[in-house]
């Protein structure tokens, strides 16, 4: 089984995807993470240097080459699930869960955040409110594919592990 996370940045998907590895046993692995390391770059610079075009075909490389693994969670970048056929192959090959964070949590979150994200680097508050918003709408329908749904502030982990086991012993999704 592969679970998927997926969900704005500065949603929690890394944090969340490590706890609830631990939790389930299983492996973890950071989409972006990965990335870096294949790359010798991190995303910021591979933004700035390469382009988004390009980062986003080397995210979809990255996850077509994850799709072998087992009994791992997966926390995808902001972005994975709005390109290229995505949503539709982590819906294929795993259990997709989508970690859903207000505008204004975002903004305090990434404000406070200790790494550099390329897409909202430099902005005001007002500017990084904007922006979050105006991507929220444009993600949500991609967002929304994902099979289930969390309200991820003040998520328990406890909670979605034991949900993940039920649905791993009695599938909803095939």
């Amino acid at each position: 089984m592969k679970i998927f996370l997926i969900g704005y940045m500065g949603s929690g998907k890394s944090t969340v995807g490590k706890k609830l590895a631990k939790l389930l046993n299983y492996d973890f692995l950071d989409h972006d993470e990965l990335i870096e390391k294949a790359v010798g770059k991190s995303v910021y610079d591979i933004f700035n240097e390469d382009g988004e075009d390009r980062f986003r075909e080397m995210e979809h490389n990255m996850l077509i080459s994850l799709m072998n693994k087992d009994n791992v969670i997966i926390s995808t970048g902001g972005g994975t699930p709005c390109h290229y056929n995505n949503m539709e192959l982590m819906n294929q090959n795993g259990l997709t869960i989508y970690l859903k964070m207000s505008a204004n949590t975002l903004v305090s979150r990434l404000r406070s955040a200790k790494t550099d994200r390329p897409l909202v680097s430099g902005k005001s508050p007002e500017e990084l409110y904007g922006f979050i918003i105006s991507h929220l709408e444009n993600r949500e329908p991609f967002y929304s594919e994902a099979q289930y749904k969390v309200k991820a502030k003040d998520l328990n982990i406890n909670e979605l592990a034991d949900f993940i086991r039920k649905d791993i012993e009695h599938p909803q999704f095939t």
